[in-house]
């Protein structure tokens, strides 16, 4: 491509994007986006339209290279391009974000997002709650938990490896059956186990009282909870959690306030993958994560990303254990 024709490209991608863009709906659709992946349907919830014009308005945004799109079983939804700094249109995009995410969502909207992520969790926790007799086994079937969990609590002991005294609290959010909270309570003074189901937080609590353990809470809720009582853990753990919850990046961001400067968080979770029957079989909201994915959310919350351990499992399936570090 010649240069003259580069420049008429770049011209030509920069007048889509202002076209795309310009339209007050458009920018609001834009900054709901801003750290969570949405369908087509809870859009138009969201924004109280008809899905044949949230349907234009997307188709719109998605031709001037904002928005782009992730299949999750049978559901799609809509989400934020990266924007490439290397590239004019790029940045752009990544001024048209910075400028949309100084305003601020209308009390409306701010409404119907925080009920469209209820409606979510409420799903989950139904499943688990349904589902909890059988939790092993369908954990079993996509990422055994000896697969990944020496990995996991390897990372975490590199958290305060230079740190001679025990971490005074560790919380795990969703601790399943309760098999990691036996690894980390010789670890430190106090272990909080959080998770949203009741069910399976009483078969957590019932292993960790068969094995004696005596240093662990537990607690009914989310992130969000865990803010309201203003724990302070050290560190927080979430063992193949994300792909459960209604908005991965509210994870990072309540973490981060939780968390004291150096503190860590882990994460172990699957990468991305097409097995779109974990979410009929396995409660799954998310078919995995691209690690990028996981590192932008990390960076935009306040951490550090500071090592990662990638496993190939049999089955296919990739895990990814991560440690990130409040900066």
């Amino acid at each position: 491509m010649t240069q003259s024709a580069a420049q008429e490209l770049s011209y030509l991608d920069l007048a889509s994007l202002l076209k795309g863009a310009g339209d007050p709906l458009r920018l609001e659709i834009l900054r709901a986006l801003k750290t969570d992946s949405l369908g087509v349907l809870e859009l138009c919830n969201i924004f109280d339209i008809k899905q044949s014009g949230m349907s234009h308005h997307l188709k719109v945004l998605a031709k001037a290279g904002a928005v782009t799109t992730r299949r999750e079983g049978n559901s799609i939804f809509y989400r934020r391009i990266l924007a490439d700094k290397n590239s004019a249109s790029g940045q752009l995009l990544n001024a048209l974000y910075l400028a949309i995410d100084t305003l601020a969502l209308s009390e409306l909207v701010l409404t119907n997002i925080r009920a469209t992520k209820q409606h979510r969790a409420d799903a989950a926790k139904l499943f688990f709650n349904k589902n909890a007799s059988q939790f092993r086994e369908q954990q079993e079937t996509i990422a055994p938990y000896a697969q990944y969990a020496e990995n996991a609590k390897d990372l975490l002991l590199h958290s305060f490896a230079s740190n001679t005294d025990k971490p005074n609290c560790i919380l795990e959010i969703g601790p399943g059956e309760g098999a990691f909270l036996e690894e980390i309570a010789p670890l430190c003074q106090q272990v909080i186990a959080l998770d949203i189901s009741e069910e399976m937080l009483e078969k957590a609590q019932h292993h960790c009282q068969n094995k004696q353990l005596n240093n662990i809470s537990f607690m009914l809720g989310d992130t969000q909870t865990a803010l309201k009582e203003t724990l302070r853990p050290d560190h927080i753990i979430c063992n193949m959690v994300l792909h459960h919850v209604p908005s991965p990046a509210d994870v990072f961001n309540d973490t981060a306030k939780l968390l004291p400067k150096g503190g860590s968080l882990i994460v172990t979770d699957l990468c991305r993958h097409d097995q779109s029957w974990a979410i009929d079989n396995c409660g799954d909201l998310w078919l995995g994560f691209d690690p990028d994915e996981l590192s932008q959310w990390a960076l935009a919350a306040g951490f550090e990303d500071k090592e990662s351990l990638y496993l190939g499992l049999r089955n296919g399936f990739q895990v990814q254990v991560r440690r990130f570090e409040i900066r």
